[in-house]
């Protein structure tokens, strides 16, 4: 009788214990032992920082559609655009959604150089990183009827005249378009950085540099590659360290094949809400992972003439640390920031 007691005792604890393993197998990625939700489900909102037809809105649209293509993600992804300062504008109403994992963004360099440049209190620190996708570069496109045909001519013109040349972009001064220039332009032997005119826009300045309103525009690759292709715009140079894409952009010059010696890189990734929670984290690292590797995404990487430059969410998270670092630098160097 006494074994049978003690065989019994032992069946009661191993059963207790194995129902706590199950339990803990069945927590959430935190740990905190709560069964995670089902996701996705519902309508996800997928968001371009920026207007319409730029390289964010370009960006999260193609990811919407090869996630949709590829069956990845099942549930409805429409993209809405939410512009404004550079990005600040959707930084700050992501602070008031904390914790939601509904919401996907875009960012790329302004979300560090709008709060070095002190457009907004807000940087990388306010959202969560997801995975960085792509590398972007900078160009520097005028009308096809513009005197410049060279990143030469144009930093001629400005040596002898800093206000000869008005340069336009969609960020704020200080932000990505202007900085891509200067650092061209310093390179250059360029001097009074600072006193060039720079036009911040909302929208695509592609319609003010074919107006006449400004004379060059600094700008993504991606964002003017049709009026490139169309030749609307002529492209006097680009900012990787070599050729990129194919065809008519495969014919754009760097700028360090003119002389140049200065590269720049617009890498772009997707940001979830401040505080998302960890299961709707572990899925977009998961999601994400495999979609870069699709038939879709590389077609999409090959039209965009966009480089992969995947790095999954903690390595994303350093790199963004160490930029934060280098723009900091940059902007010391041209006098921005002290």
């Amino acid at each position: 009788m006494r074994k049978e007691k003690v065989f019994a005792l032992l069946l009661s604890l191993i059963f207790a214990l194995t129902l706590g393993l199950t339990a803990e197998g069945q927590g959430d990625a935190s740990g905190n032992g709560k069964a995670a939700p089902a996701y996705p489900k519902g309508v996800l909102d997928f968001v371009a920082p920026g207007g319409a037809g730029g390289g964010w809105d370009l960006t999260i649209r193609t990811t919407a559609k090869v996630l949709k293509d590829s069956k990845l993600v099942t549930v409805p992804m429409p993209v809405r655009n939410n512009p404004g300062a550079g990005g600040s504008v959707n930084l700050a109403s992501l602070q008031e959604k904390k914790g939601s994992d509904k919401i996907i963004c875009v960012y790329s360099p302004p979300l560090i150089l709008t709060k070095l440049a002190g457009t907004t209190d807000l940087g990388y620190t306010d959202v969560t990183p997801l995975a960085r996708l792509i590398a972007d570069y900078a160009v520097f496109v005028v009308a096809a009827d513009s005197p410049y045909n060279s990143m030469a001519d144009v930093m001629d013109a400005l040596k002898k005249d800093i206000k000869s040349v008005k340069i336009g972009g969609i960020s704020s001064a200080g932000s990505m378009d202007h900085i891509q220039f200067l650092m061209m332009a310093k390179a250059a032997g360029i001097k009074n950085l600072n006193q060039i005119d720079y036009v911040s826009f909302d929208d695509s300045a592609a319609a003010q540099v074919l107006g006449g309103h400004i004379d060059l525009f600094s700008t993504g690759l991606s964002e003017v590659l049709g009026l490139i292709e169309s030749g609307d715009l002529k492209a006097l140079g680009q900012t990787a360290d070599h050729r990129v894409g194919e065809g008519v952009v495969g014919e754009i010059p760097t700028c360090v094949e003119q002389g140049i010696d200065a590269t720049f890189v617009n890498w772009r990734g997707l940001f979830g809400a401040p505080e998302m929670p960890d299961y709707a984290v572990t899925y977009w690292r998961e999601t994400l992972a495999k979609m870069v590797e699709t038939p879709e995404w590389k077609a999409a990487c090959k039209t965009n003439g966009w480089d992969d430059a995947y790095m999954d969410a903690p390595e994303f998270g350093t790199f963004l640390g160490q930029v934060d670092k280098e723009y900091t630098d940059i902007l010391k160097d041209i006098g921005l920031i002290k």
